[in-house]
């Protein structure tokens, strides 16, 4: 158990490291908690530069945190994948201080994905539903 515990810890030290080279959304606070077989769970604590002109956490922001979360998800344990189309539906207002982006591998082929990534806050309300088709390079 501990062992399998280490290896984990290991894997994602290595998965961070490699994705830490993604500048954007590392440069905008987006990091990598958990990953799994076809899933990632990223998040990003929130500050000034994440709102718009009315205080809102801008849509950019969100999308950024989600597509990060499918770029960890299709990417670090597979060959190469970029998305083909990604579509958000914005689902509600931010209240809390961290975005939190969970991607789940619906399908995969052979040249193809599909993944879903669902943003909330750290206080459980739904911010965001993204879906992304992926190309394997």
């Amino acid at each position: 158990m501990e062992e399998t515990k280490r290896q984990t810890e290991m894997a994602l030290d290595e998965v961070r490291e490699r994705f830490s080279h993604d500048r954007f959304a590392t440069a905008n606070g987006a990091v990598i908690d958990e990953i799994g077989e076809g899933y990632a769970k990223c998040s990003m604590v929130l500050d000034d530069k994440h709102r718009n002109a009315l205080g809102a956490v801008m849509g950019g922001a969100i999308f950024t945190l989600a597509d990060f979360a499918f770029a960890v998800a299709s990417n670090w344990n597979h060959s190469p994948q970029v998305s083909l189309t990604a579509s958000i539906s914005f689902l509600g207002k931010a209240k809390g201080d961290r975005l939190i982006a969970e991607a789940r591998k619906i399908k995969e082929g052979k040249n193809t994905c599909c993944y879903e990534v669902m943003i909330s806050d750290e206080l459980g309300n739904k911010v965001g539903h993204m879906t992304s088709n992926g190309f394997v390079l």
